[in-house]
């Protein structure tokens, strides 16, 4: 199997051929990868699939919101070396948003202001906080990462390879 770029070579040369407008076909195709790509890694990211958002000052979403926030899906062009380059960005600025792609170890240590309550994490505040708290990482000592960015980039990928292959088909008609 031939890799990404190469792959993408060539189908940019049979573009050329065919007369089409390349850095336009490059600004597009690029943007409509990077917005898919955007979209799959915020489905991805936790609390997805239907999951309850519950417990008291818990999960808020937040990193799934800031793919959105912190992503260049528009192109920013230039020329590099005789070529013109378009880059977009897929970007997470949230602090801890590598430890839910990748995954992380939890050490056994105890957390103030963090307890169970009817089988819900729920952190105190108020006239509440700094009174109670529990031990975590009693009961794993590895959480396994949820690979959005991966994901995202796969999904980039597989729509750069179908838009382009659609344009050079629709060139040749």
């Amino acid at each position: 199997m031939s890799s990404f770029g190469s792959q993408m070579a060539k189908r940019l040369n049979e573009l050329r051929k065919a007369g089409k407008d390349i850095p336009k076909i490059m600004a597009d195709v690029a943007e409509g990868g990077t917005i898919e790509a955007v979209r799959v890694a915020t489905e991805n990211t936790p609390p997805n699939g239907g999951a309850d958002i519950a417990g008291t000052n818990m999960r808020s979403g937040d990193m799934a919101q800031h793919w959105t926030t912190d992503s260049q899906t528009v192109p920013m062009g230039g020329a590099l070396s005789g070529g013109l380059i378009f880059r977009t960005v897929l970007a997470n600025n949230m602090q801890y948003a590598s430890y839910v792609n990748d995954g992380h170890r939890v050490d056994k240590h105890f957390v103030p202001d963090l307890i169970v309550n009817n089988g819900k994490l729920e952190r105190l505040d108020g006239d509440w906080a700094g009174t109670m708290g529990i031990m975590v990482g009693t009961k794993t000592s590895y959480v396994k990462g949820k690979y959005m960015k991966q994901k995202a980039v796969g999904k980039y990928r597989s729509t750069v390879r179908t838009e382009l292959s659609k344009r050079v088909k629709e060139a040749f008609k």
